[in-house]
């Protein structure tokens, strides 16, 4: 990565790695050395988490602070949704997404679709349980922000139809059919 940025925009970067999982310990160090740099790239970091630290960081640094497991995903997964879509004819408000996961990269690419124009009840999210939907009582916010008020589906019945699926989950979950 550090190549594509001195590549892409002559930006020089070095990587340092932060032992520690907790976020609170990890804020205070990347606030701490923040004084350092004029941007900060934040790489591997789960859910939900992530979204804590991104959010804490921003409040806190006056410098630009980019998550790429949210970011960088999200921007290029939209630049080829619109040229999907411009491909295709269709209109983005209009298509049908089904997003198998819904971590770090699947919460912002949705959220990034809804920025283009997207309907948000137009995508159907996934985890490890199944679709998120209102009915659910195991939601934290990112996730209740996606929840569907329809009855639960599997994977495979919500692809019926869709215009677009998102693998942003674990393999294997797609059959041929």
């Amino acid at each position: 990565k550090g190549m594509l940025f001195k590549i892409y925009a002559d930006i020089d970067v070095f990587d340092i790695e932060l032992n520690t999982k907790d976020p609170e310990s990890f804020i205070k160090c990347v606030t701490a050395m923040a004084p350092t740099f004029g941007g900060i790239n934040l790489e591997d970091i789960k859910a939900p988490e992530c979204f804590e630290i991104e959010n804490k960081l921003k409040e806190l640094l006056d410098i630009p602070l980019m998550h790429d497991d949210q970011h960088g995903t999200a921007i290029v997964s939209g630049a080829g949704l619109i040229n999907a879509c411009e491909i295709t004819g269709k209109n983005i408000s209009e298509i049908k997404i089904v997003v198998s996961g819904a971590g770090a990269s699947a919460i912002s690419c949705s959220k990034i679709y809804i920025a283009l124009g997207a309907r948000r009840e137009n995508i159907f999210m996934f985890d490890s349980k199944g679709l998120i939907t209102t009915n659910r009582k195991d939601l934290d916010e990112n996730k209740k922000f996606f929840a569907q008020n329809c009855n639960n589906q599997s994977l495979g019945e919500a692809m019926v139809n869709s215009d677009v699926f998102v693998g942003l989950s674990k393999g294997n979950l797609v059959s041929k059919e």
